[in-house]
């Protein structure tokens, strides 16, 4: 059947089971636009093309399909360079699909011309410049095979526009779909070592005070399941990190929480006085390391990745399994059943006597407001969190709302929270929440912002009520970027340099109702609670909550940038209790 790269593209797409685009058209895109009428997917119009990626994030992480944006070229295509870069470093499977110039203009300095392929490839996992029609099927069939193997991530698709305009001879192809994909040079691992998954199951059954350090490879991998039996099969407590939050339920007994720089105090104690840690997904991230010579010294190590090249990037494990999580710890928990199984667990009781110690003696804590006093924005997380149902997927930004939400929420679900670990991208939550909602429609969604944050993508609002998607904003208004005060009062003996804000420009409230959004504004604790129940009962449009919230506080537990976790500091009050 004879067809033009336009059609070829969208049906390509189609056969990849792609339910949703998000994009914005302009000149190169523009041939690729036009079948998209006579095309069962949907297409979600953004205000700006970092939206689209940010979107395509979400979705990604509420669905754990590969979220699509499309946009044009230039600076349509340098635009989406930070959701790529944030994708990359959080292993979000996503295609992006962008226009370029005609393959003559190639290199000539056209109109909205750059190098797409050159400034991404850093960034991605895989970018592909197609100058033939008849390629696109089997590029685009390859595109989504990267992108969903292995360890996930984002693959770009530059698409010149003379290959899709279908009033050009170069865009004619005759129309095929490749069955199967040929990439010798991609083999994406499975299964791990034998020999190095016994020799993990048995410094398990020595270890007397363990720890399980669960990553965000624990969610890509959909491991969730056999994290919680091994957990439960060796009685060993777990850690979350940031981008794991929700892959062990935080009601389980043997939940531990966050750890890191903003971790609390028993999962980063924990860590630091383990004799075995148990690393399933997780990286060695410097923000859970702290000073790398300093972090569990005392530990062995067991390290199980996809990517065979986080293996030793920062801690040389004592055994070291390339593989997918899944199976990985499926043959674990064979492999410890053969060796005896919860029976042959040494006695621990000390180690759990030890936890529960550092559990009741530093919880995390803050002192509730004064009379008059504005809003405590963990008051605001703590309603949020008991108002909303158990399987709400919550979307932040980055910056200390941020770290209260993973603090204070309690995430018994896996692919319920949504946040940028890596990069750290101001602006993430609102589009990444509203690419959620177009995943899971049946799931309340709420993004967690700071003013700060808000003010740098706010306008994807209009996006989400053009599209009738009612996703839920909270916005903890401190007047300050919050993160960057807490380091200048702490660490710049308080010389607060370019980081106000103002708390009344913008309005936040016209503003939300300007985007077509219910807007609330909360500003004394008696209003918070009837404020969230009135948002969670509108499910015709967005809403917008401002909270006014105390810039004076400061996320704790803290270990300083450069610092030993042994140095970590708890709320001042703890301290002189």
């Amino acid at each position: 059947m004879q067809t033009n790269g336009g059609e070829a593209l969208i049906r390509s797409l189609e056969l990849e089971g792609v339910e949703v685009i998000f994009g914005l058209p302009g000149g190169a895109i523009l041939p690729v636009y036009d079948p998209i009428i006579d095309s069962p997917i949907r297409h979600i119009l953004v205000r700006h093309e970092q939206g689209a990626g940010h979107m395509a994030e979400g979705y990604a992480h509420a669905t754990g399909r590969p979220g699509v944006a499309m946009v044009t070229s230039g600076p349509a295509a340098t635009n989406i360079v930070t959701p790529l870069c944030d994708a990359y470093m959080d292993s979000v499977p996503m295609v992006v699909i962008t226009g370029q110039v005609p393959t003559a203009a190639l290199g000539t300095d056209a109109f909205q011309e750059c190098d797409t392929t050159g400034i991404t490839q850093p960034v991605t996992k895989h970018n592909f410049l197609v100058t033939e029609a008849a390629d696109i099927p089997r590029t685009i069939r390859e595109a989504f095979h990267i992108a969903t193997t292995g360890r996930p991530g984002p693959v770009l698709v530059d698409i010149p526009k003379d290959i899709v305009d279908p009033r050009n001879p170069r865009s004619a192809l005759e129309w095929y779909w490749p069955e199967s994909v040929d990439l010798p040079g991609y083999q994406p691992l499975g299964a791990g070592d034998p020999e190095a998954i016994r020799r993990a199951a048995e410094l398990i059954l020595e270890a007397r005070q363990p720890v399980i350090y669960a990553g965000g490879g624990i969610l890509k991998a959909r491991a969730a399941e056999v994290l919680r039996e091994l957990a439960e099969l060796t009685d060993i407590p777990v850690v979350t990190t940031l981008m794991a939050r929700g892959a062990f339920p935080d009601s389980h007994p043997l939940a531990l929480g966050m750890p890191g720089m903003h971790g609390n105090y028993t999962a980063v104690t924990s860590m630091q006085e383990s004799d075995l840690l148990i690393a399933l997904g997780s990286r060695f991230d410097d923000r859970v390391t702290g000073k790398v010579p300093s972090f569990a010294p005392n530990a062995k190590i067991i390290h199980v990745d996809i990517d065979r090249a986080e293996l030793g990037k920062v801690r040389r494990p004592d055994v070291g399994i390339a593989g997918d999580c899944r199976l990985v710890i499926e043959e674990m928990v064979r492999a410890i059943g053969e060796l005896g199984g919860a029976d042959a667990q040494p006695d621990r009781s000390a180690w759990r006597s030890t936890i529960s110690g550092w559990q009741e003696r530093y919880p995390l804590s803050y002192l509730p407001s004064e009379p008059g006093e504005l809003l405590k924005p963990q008051f605001v997380l703590e309603q949020l969190r008991d108002l909303t149902p158990s399987d709400t997927i919550v979307a932040s930004g980055v910056g200390q709302h941020q770290m209260w939400t993973s603090q204070y929420w309690q995430f018994d679900h896996p692919y319920t929270w949504i946040n940028s670990g890596g990069l750290g991208t101001m602006g993430f939550s609102v589009p990444a929440a509203i690419g959620a909602k177009v995943g899971r429609p049946d799931r309340m969604v709420w993004a967690v912002d700071g003013d700060g944050c808000f003010q740098m993508t706010a306008q994807e609002l209009v996006t989400a009520a053009a599209e009738r998607i009612p996703v839920k904003v909270a916005v903890l208004n401190n007047a300050y970027l919050g993160m960057v005060r807490q380091w200048q009062e702490m660490f710049y003996e308080e010389r607060y340099s370019e980081v106000y804000l103002s708390p009344d420009l913008p309005d936040y409230k016209m503003w939300a109702e300007a985007m077509g959004c219910v807007g609330i504004r909360v500003e004394s604790p008696e209003e918070v609670a009837p404020a969230i129940e009135k948002a969670n009962a509108i499910n015709d449009k967005p809403v917008v909550i401002e909270f006014r919230t105390d810039s004076r506080e400061k996320v704790f537990p803290m270990v300083p940038a450069g610092a030993s976790n042994d140095e970590i500091m708890v709320e001042p009050h703890q301290e002189e209790a």
